[in-house]
């Protein structure tokens, strides 16, 4: 019996990808911070990211400065 190879999730660049395009981009933290609380669409594909106007934004800017590490 064959194995399946395990498929990406959909929704969305896995963290390494967006670190990769805005790796020297002076102002993506801000953009990417205000992208989660407000939620976006397109810039990876056809799935919407939903907002998150709730998060606080220590915890949006910890969120988005981890992702832009690209672990």
């Amino acid at each position: 019996r064959r194995r399946r190879r395990a498929e990406p999730a959909p929704g969305g660049a896995v963290s390494a990808g967006i670190a990769s395009r805005y790796r020297s981009d002076n102002g993506a933290e801000a953009r990417l911070a205000e992208k989660v609380k407000t939620g976006g669409q397109g810039s990876w594909g056809s799935l919407p990211m939903p907002p998150q106007p709730d998060l606080q934004e220590k915890d949006v800017r910890t969120l988005v400065r981890w992702v832009l590490t690209g672990q």
